[in-house]
């Protein structure tokens, strides 16, 4: 599960600059109002690079499933893989012991002092035209409001589809039996209270963990995992004593999502609930594998819509919509330039953010409901999972000495052999084994896909029909 801060001390909160001389002085009592502003560093802070070398590998064969984590792609989890391009979820640890002057302080009393300096400024002009005025005989006619302050936002507006949506997120904490958990966002998939999140929010609280959900209107419910699929990242969760009033989002279709079509994200960034963001769909059928970065960790893959639409740690599992509100897919991953910041070990945004589309992860979720376990749609072959831009080479041999082609399955059926390179999965260019899978997983057991592939030099084409695998193990 991500993890923001974890193993390190919770930073100072900012504290207020002082009050100037002319200003009136802050009231009795507010212990931060006083306080000096930390020094500002002199430099820009370290930069780290990214991404893999062109020779780096992504790990074990798909046959050994599930495979290990690709080094250097867009990682969601613990801080110290953010480093790897992109983090997940904010911290859960126990608040740090409150300063004399309180936790917050420091922030609130610089929102304060700047309210009183203002307020002096405001309080001495309004003094001084009175005192200008007075004895003058005049008088001030304040004209009638006829309703001009009250602004209506249109439904087709970001604001309009923001105060649809918000009502139906929430915002997840999950904890394992040891403590350790994190904060991810998730939102209504209907009404009997089950909210679709990624399986990376939710990690944690598998095998006996805690786990909550908090509505923007401060409802807090306890939850239960009803199944998670790591090959996917897709978790669902229900609501424990579910309120009868769940609006769930509507879905929209992925499949006819367009580059430059507008976004609206919804998540907890850094711990920050109900936060709102906009952008457009930047790409799409962007080939992703993401993991956690720690070394027990294993790979998700996906075919991204990508947008850059701010996303941040804690962005994970919420719903990202289009521009007429509708769910056309859930925020995953991200990839960053650095180790972090913001006083903790993750990145954040760079405008390079990739989510699930819903119509993969709709199909995933209705499947969790149904059994507790997710449903994987197969070749029945193994594949490199070497960096490559040639396409996936199915290996020699497979997982634990395997055959690399399993006897009987969709690719024996259609002909393919160990040493065959596919390039192209229907109309889908096909440039490496985790570009295969993550496309495989677009579609479902029993769809039929056309394969293009190379041996010996020579092009060919084949129709097979998709197996299925049941499970992540």
């Amino acid at each position: 599960m991500s993890t923001e801060n974890e193993g390190n001390a919770v930073p100072p909160a900012p504290s207020a600059p002082p009050v100037p001389v002319a200003s009136p002085a802050p009231p009795q009592g507010d212990a931060g109002a006083t306080a000096q502003l930390p020094p500002v560093p002199s430099g820009p802070p370290e930069q780290h690079p990214y991404g893999p070398g062109p020779t780096q590998t992504y790990g074990a064969p798909e046959g050994s499933w599930p495979p290990p984590p690709p080094p250097g792609t867009p990682g969601y989890g613990e801080a110290g893989a953010v480093g790897a391009g992109g983090g997940w979820g904010a911290s859960y640890q126990q608040p740090a012991p409150k300063p004399a002057g309180g936790g917050r302080g420091g922030l609130i009393a610089a929102v304060l002092v700047a309210a009183l300096v203002a307020g002096g400024l405001g309080g001495g002009l309004g003094y001084t035209l009175a005192k200008d005025n007075d004895g003058q005989g005049s008088t001030t006619v304040s004209a009638a409001d006829n309703g001009a302050s009250q602004v209506k936002r249109a439904p087709g507006t970001i604001a309009g589809v923001a105060s649809r949506a918000l009502p139906s997120t929430v915002t997840i904490e999950a904890e394992s039996n040891s403590g350790e958990g994190g904060t991810g966002t998730g939102f209504v998939f209907d009404t009997q209270g089950h909210i679709v999140t990624n399986n990376h929010v939710v990690a944690e609280a598998v095998g006996g963990g805690k786990l909550s959900a908090t509505f923007p209107d401060g409802r807090k419910y306890a939850a239960e995992v009803v199944g998670h699929a790591q090959g996917y990242d897709v978790a669902v969760i229900k609501l424990k004593n579910a309120p009868s009033d769940l609006k769930p989002l509507s879905l929209g279709n992925s499949d006819q999502v367009a580059v430059g079509d507008e976004t609206i994200a919804i998540g907890a960034p850094f711990g920050l609930s109900n936060t709102v963001t906009t952008g457009i769909i930047s790409a799409k059928n962007r080939p992703v594998a993401s993991s956690d970065g720690s070394s027990s960790s294993k790979a998700s893959y996906m075919s991204a819509l990508q947008t850059d639409a701010s996303i941040n740690p804690g962005n994970s599992g919420g719903p990202l919509l289009n521009a007429s509100g509708a769910v056309i897919g859930i925020n995953s991953a991200i990839q960053s330039t650095s180790g972090g910041s913001f006083g903790s070990g993750q990145s954040g945004s760079i405008g390079l953010g990739f989510a699930i589309p819903i119509n993969q992860a709709k199909y995933v979720a209705q499947q969790l409901i149904k059994s507790g376990k997710p449903v994987y749609a197969k070749i029945g072959a193994s594949v490199s999972l070497e960096e490559s831009t040639d396409g996936a080479k199915i290996t020699d041999q497979g997982a634990g000495g395997a055959d690399a082609v399993e006897s009987g399955g969709p690719a024996a059926e259609a002909g393919l052999k160990p040493g065959d390179v596919i390039t192209k999965l229907d109309d889908s260019v096909i440039d490496s084994g985790p570009t295969l899978i993550g496309e495989i997983w677009t579609h479902k057991p029993g769809d039929k896909v056309k394969v293009t592939y190379t041996r010996g030099g020579d092009q060919h084409t084949v129709d097979l029909t998709l197996g299925s695998r049941v499970g992540d193990s």
